[in-house]
């Protein structure tokens, strides 16, 4: 990792999807240069085996330090709706089954919810970042409601149902640049990025 003032820094964030390459890099400074897996040729399929977000985040960090060399951060995030005992939790991505999509993953939670009163929920994210010198975590979380039907045309996966408190439109209602400010993915690199200052 180059660390020299106004220089550069390489750092590698553990994924492939460009919604979460774009929403970070808004979030960077201009000296901190974001690659993706495939920016270093790592075209592996990384298992995200274990049973919390911390373990599924370490377990990809480290896989990219190990056999590609460059320090790394990788994510975690999902859902946890309080009626249903914190689930989709871990499985968010594959909520609907292992060849599922955003628009199948909503449909089953809000086809499990029906009209049920209680549709507290959270987003939650844990980075791990790995690199020659550490392993370090970091959380965001932000608590909200699920609608009762999707509403809004940006953002993925469940943001069309996803309300945060204190707003009055869903994740998918609200700017990238707001959303970048609140949401838990936000909360959780704004402590990463203050780490690495």
């Amino acid at each position: 990792m180059n660390s020299v003032p106004g220089k550069d820094m390489e750092l590698v964030f553990a994924t492939n999807n460009q919604n979460k390459i774009k929403e970070i890099q808004s979030l960077l400074p201009e000296n901190i240069t974001l690659l993706s897996l495939a920016d270093i040729g790592c075209f592996d399929e990384i298992p995200e085996t274990e049973s919390t977000f911390e373990g599924n985040a370490i377990l990809k960090a480290t896989h990219v330090l190990e056999n590609y060399g460059y320090p790394c951060f990788a994510d975690d995030s999902g859902l946890e709706v309080s009626i249903l005992n914190g689930a989709p939790g871990v499985h968010s991505a594959r909520y609907a089954g292992p060849d599922s999509d955003d628009a199948a993953n909503l449909k089953k939670l809000i086809d499990t919810l029906g009209n049920c009163t209680n549709r507290a929920a959270q987003f939650t994210t844990v980075i791990a970042l790995c690199s020659k010198k550490e392993t370090a975590l970091f959380k965001g979380i932000i608590k909200g409601v699920i609608t009762l039907e999707p509403k809004g045309e940006n953002g993925f996966g469940y943001d069309p149902v996803f309300q945060p408190e204190g707003f009055d439109e869903t994740f998918a209602e609200l700017t990238l640049d707001t959303k970048n400010k609140i949401s838990h993915r936000a909360i959780a690199f704004g402590k990463l990025l203050a780490h690495l200052a």
